[in-house]
């Protein structure tokens, strides 16, 4: 089944089931009024979600048409955002382009960090271009929303607390990245609000494609239009989510609406292209002497998806435009995301 959030005005959002062609939805609100309210009663929530949508692709449930821009991130905030870097060609490349030497034990210790998760963005959310200096870049991953995970929770029994399954744009300001890792405290201000793909999808949507605690599926990203990669996501993300969750948990419990990011989708061949603008600019670096693609800039159109076998949307597209930030004293409404339009009524 596949999840998502209308706006209603309200922190969470409302619960809706999405059919299976992601033209359509149903009101899920009578079964939990939100993605973390299902997520926190899962094992009573999951099968009466999943009758809902079986009754719904079958045309046996109420149906409204979907517009992806009246989505919010499945979770419009979540309790952690922790994010991975499981694909070590881009560890290298990002690296290298910095100055900086891959950390001791690349290959054998995941890298992880806490990103903020109280404001999480939407797929059609503009992404807000402070100053340009500060070199704003995308980031094409493949995430899971993780249900309770005990204390000390082994890798082989990691993907039992996987629920479901999304994509992200882990927006970065790479300039402003050598100067908070040279502090010794990592990032803060250099990764700003993420967002998130319109569905959240349980892992049997993706049949064989989801093995290993991988995806094995090709994640496309484009910039104005033009493909800026075409990756495959499985086979070449070193640490599976199995081992990015034990590595989590390994000195803490990890509680339900837990964000957990792969990292950078990245593949060696260069002909692959890439899934965010850092990559590119330092391979120009080593081909050309100098980078020649610049970081995004306001109106720029960012688009990140994933297509099943069959050629459906899996989980819906990223599509976001890059706006310049309104002044910091114009603030934003609580209950909204910044940059985005007033919510109108409830379509559910």
């Amino acid at each position: 089944m596949r999840l998502a959030t209308l706006d209603d005005g309200s922190r969470d959002g409302h619960l809706i089931v999405v059919r299976r062609d992601g033209a359509a939805h149903a009101d899920a609100s009578a079964i939990a009024p939100h993605l973390q309210a299902a997520l926190d009663r899962w094992d009573e929530a999951a099968p009466r979600l999943a009758a809902l949508a079986g009754a719904l692709d079958a045309g046996q449930a109420a149906a409204r048409p979907l517009d992806p821009r009246a989505l919010r991130a499945p979770l419009p905030r979540a309790y952690e955002w922790l994010d991975g870097s499981a694909f070590l060609t881009h560890v290298r490349l990002v690296r290298q382009a910095r100055g900086s030497a891959p950390p001791p034990g690349l290959t054998s210790d995941p890298l992880l960090y806490q990103g903020g998760s109280g404001v999480l963005l939407g797929p059609t959310d503009p992404i807000p271009l402070g100053d340009p200096a500060w070199g704003l870049d995308l980031e094409g991953e493949v995430a899971v929303i993780l249900g309770d995970v005990p204390l000390g929770a082994p890798g082989g029994e990691a993907l039992r607390y996987v629920r479901l399954l999304c994509l992200a744009n882990d927006v970065s300001l790479r300039n402003l990245v050598p100067g908070e890792l040279a502090k010794g405290f990592g990032f803060l201000q250099s990764k700003p609000a993420t967002a998130f793909s319109p569905f959240a999808v349980t892992p049997d949507e993706l049949g064989p494609d989801w093995r290993e605690g991988r995806v094995h599926l090709r994640l496309t990203v484009r910039l104005n239009g033009a493909v800026l990669g075409s990756l495959d996501a499985g086979p070449e993300m070193h640490f599976s989510f199995a081992d990015l969750i034990a590595h989590a948990a390994r000195t803490r419990a990890l509680t339900a609406g837990t964000l957990l990011g792969s990292g950078t989708v990245s593949n060696a061949d260069p002909a692959r292209g890439v899934s965010c603008l850092a990559e590119r600019r330092v391979r120009e670096q080593l081909e050309h002497g100098a980078p020649r693609t610049p970081f995004l800039r306001a109106g720029d159109r960012v688009e990140i998806e994933m297509r099943d076998r069959a050629g459906r949307s899996l989980f819906g597209a990223i599509d976001q435009r890059v706006v310049e930030s309104p002044p910091a004293s114009q603030g934003h409404h609580p209950h909204r995301r910044p940059g985005a339009p007033p919510p109108g009524p409830r379509t559910a």
